[in-house]
């Protein structure tokens, strides 16, 4: 399918001003994070305090406890990103925070915080959808995307595979019909007894298995369009390691998780492969937390090279939940005229196409 885009356009900030300055705000879930972006492009500060401590025990987000943190750190977290961009809150041209999708609690507390602060600065409030943030997270890497391109969104409460042909103009293409990648991996994590955040434990330990040791099913791999689903590969590395068990046989948990990776993304890099083809896309994308996964980055950057795509991953710091990825996208709906009115309000199912 020949391209769709009829041009173009490598940089989306080419006329937007470098000296302006716009403070995010990123509360969607257990991350509290501000940033202070100069010209769309430029991180003054990004600073993130991580719940991860505070959730350990319950092995999972627990809503109410995340959004009583956030109210504990995000003020604190607005100062520090001041200080380490060396401006003042005068300083600011417009407040982005996000509106959504994320958990409802700790949604209303990065809005609230935000909307009170363009109020009080005078200053335009932009509401960011988050996911589109992450979009806006290899704005921030260097080089920068450029649009059109085939973006990757994977994380652990989404993952979707989007068309992006210019700012604010999207085509979805497909997603998980069931578990998200991240959701899935904490799953197994969890199952397998092991700490949490369980992504990053379990590709740690699929360095050190066999990734061909159990041959894994790679859910809906034949079947046209670009769906993913994660619930039954999840499901069919509990029933084997339960049958094991039952068998008395010893279970290698590195190996369990390296062919539980593979599985996952050689599923995820097919079906990426198949809709960059299928959209002509000369160029792909991946982005949200579980783009931060060694094995899906290495898998992902082969077949991309394999076809002479360009791929664009932001750096680690980038992939998860922050502030700048916010600020970033909230410059590019200023620099388009699009404000939020200060009546808006948090949406935890905001949709990214409308």
């Amino acid at each position: 399918m020949a391209n769709p885009a009829a041009e173009t356009k490598l940089d989306p900030f080419a006329e937007w001003d470098d000296a302006t300055l716009v403070l995010g705000i990123e509360t969607s879930c257990d991350e509290t994070s501000a940033a202070v972006v100069q010209g769309g492009r430029k991180i003054l500060s990004n600073v993130i305090a991580s719940q991860t401590d505070l959730h350990a025990d319950y092995g999972g987000i627990v809503p109410e406890i995340a959004a009583r943190a956030h109210i504990e750190a995000l003020t604190p977290a607005i100062g520090v990103a001041l200080l380490q961009a060396d401006v003042t809150f005068w300083d600011i041209d417009a407040v982005a925070g996000t509106l959504g999708p994320g958990l409802v609690g700790c949604l209303l507390v990065g809005v609230a915080e935000a909307k009170s602060m363009a109020a009080v600065l005078d200053v335009p409030f932009v509401g960011v959808n988050h996911l589109e943030g992450h979009l806006y997270s290899a704005m921030l890497s260097d080089p920068p995307v450029q649009w059109p391109s085939l973006a990757l969104i994977i994380s652990g409460g989404h993952t979707m595979t989007v068309y992006v042909k210019d700012h604010g103009s999207y085509e979805m293409l497909g997603g998980t019909v069931d578990d998200a990648a991240g959701e899935a991996f904490d799953k197994v994590a969890r199952f397998l007894g092991l700490d949490y955040p369980g992504g990053p434990e379990i590709d740690r330990l699929s360095l050190l298995g066999d990734p061909s040791a159990i041959r894994f099913p790679r859910a809906m791999s034949r079947d046209e369009g670009f769906d993913v689903s994660y619930s039954g590969l999840k499901t069919a590395v509990i029933n084997h390691v339960r049958k094991m068990e039952a068998s008395g046989a010893e279970v290698s948990v590195p190996d369990i998780a390296a062919s539980f990776q593979q599985a996952a993304v050689e599923m995820q890099v097919g079906k990426t492969m198949a809709a960059a083809e299928h959209m002509g896309s000369e160029r792909v994308l991946m982005c949200g937390g579980v783009a931060a996964n060694s094995g899906l980055r290495s898998a992902l950057a082969t077949a991309c090279e394999e076809r002479s795509l360009p791929l664009y991953v932001p750096p680690i710091e980038l992939c998860t939940d922050n502030a700048a990825m916010i600020a970033a996208c909230g410059s590019a709906m200023l620099r388009a005229g699009n404000y939020t009115g200060l009546g808006a309000s948090a949406d935890p199912n905001l949709p990214l196409i409308r």
